[in-house]
């Protein structure tokens, strides 16, 4: 998720946010992982989609702006498959819906499903994307993320158990997701500089401590939780963790509080731990100006090499965001370096990969791709690999 976090600031839920649910059927829709292979139906599934990260937050603020609706359908239109999106508010001021009224906070999710069916777009909903917004809700440190008695974790069974067993029914949803590059909060050798934001008309507290500073062992559990809660409402549908690339220091980081370059072998070690059971898929983010793991020099070997731990563990991978910056250059400068992109994905053999981003002003000027400016090319090129695979 690129430079998201000073855009989002701006935003707030100014009125609280029906309710229609489905009965669970024995064979719901959706992707499932078979043998290690991500399927749909009965065949392998792979396909290229889009990160749409505020189809639902633009309605949750404001129940009248269904701009998000139109351009869902839009994308249905423009045999686009599936989006990922953030399934809540960033912020607790906008989550806090959910706990005051929230017949209206699923009145508005309600039509962001109901259109994603009637559109033939396939939904990945991400729960709990701005994770510090969850203890911030019951007023707990971080640290509560790992207590598995604490309010924290039992917002985050509540939310996951009311979510998933209202839409398992559906058709439209493909997935569940935690959260948005949770590992890339944990274990930092200088958390105390890395402390959750502090914006008090934004609902979070007015002071971070350390017990804001979170430990992959306290994440695990608030992943477990999520993960177990979906899997026993939906026990067959995609489930995973939303998490980025590892760190390159990951391993160091956490064994020995350090940013020494960790070794594939480490890699792979932290690449196993961030994707637990039950969630069933490996999940990274790859960007261009990342630094590569051990042993590889390219998006290309490092997606051969995050491959092969999917391939072993039996995961498939969801490569949840990719993408080109405008800082790239020129538009032809951005379709090469897109493209490129995008051939490493197919000859990695990826099966599921979303671009960032859809239909997001707040960046307009480095990733925002809509059907009105130049980036528009990079959904034909989209098409252009959805065909090739069969989509």
């Amino acid at each position: 998720m690129r430079g998201l976090y000073l855009v989002v600031a701006l935003w707030s839920v100014v009125t609280p946010c029906g309710t229609w649910a489905g009965e669970a059927t024995p064979n719901p829709p959706g992707l499932s992982v078979r043998k290690g292979v991500l399927t749909m139906g009965e065949k392998p599934f792979r396909g290229v989609g889009v990160n749409y990260f505020s189809l639902f937050a633009r309605l949750l603020s404001d129940p009248k702006d269904e701009s998000s609706l139109t351009n869902l359908a839009a994308l249905g239109k423009a045999n686009i498959p599936f989006v990922r999106f953030m399934c809540g508010g960033y912020w607790p001021i906008e989550q806090r819906c959910y706990l005051t009224n929230r017949e209206a906070f699923f009145q508005r999710l309600d039509r962001v499903v109901r259109c994603a069916e009637k559109s033939h777009v396939g939904l990945i909903p991400s729960l709990f994307w701005n994770l510090p917004t969850v203890p911030d809700l019951v007023g707990e440190p971080m640290e509560a993320l790992g207590n598995t008695n604490s309010r924290s974790i039992s917002l985050i069974r509540d939310y996951t158990s009311d979510v998933v067993s209202r839409y398992r029914s559906s058709p439209a949803i493909w997935g569940w997701e935690f959260g948005n590059e949770c590992n890339l909060l944990a274990d930092l050798p200088n958390a105390s500089e890395h402390r959750p934001q502090i914006v008090p008309e934004l609902g979070t507290p007015e002071l971070r401590t350390a017990k804001d500073e979170l430990k992959f062992s306290q994440l695990r559990v608030a992943y477990q939780e999520f993960a177990s809660t979906a899997r026993r409402l939906d026990p067959q549908r995609l489930i995973v963790s939303g998490n980025s690339l590892p760190r390159a220091a990951a391993w160091h980081n956490a064994n020995e509080r350090n940013w020494t370059r960790d070794t594939s072998e480490q890699f792979s070690e932290i690449l196993r731990r961030d994707n637990p059971d039950p969630m069933n898929a490996i999940s990274v983010h790859i960007y261009p100006d990342q630094t590569f793991p051990a042993g590889a020099k390219s998006i290309l070997e490092t997606l051969s090499l995050v491959g092969e731990q999917s391939a072993a563990s039996g995961k498939p991978l969801f490569v949840g965001e990719f993408g080109v910056s405008r800082r790239a250059g020129p538009i032809d400068d951005q379709k090469r370096e897109f493209g490129q992109l995008l051939a490493a994905i197919e000859q990695a053999r990826v099966p599921l990969a979303a671009v960032w981003v859809f239909d997001f002003p707040g960046q307009d000027m480095e990733w925002n791709i809509t059907f009105q400016n130049d980036r528009v090319v990079f959904l034909k090129m989209i098409c252009d690999v959805n065909k090739r695979l069969g989509r």
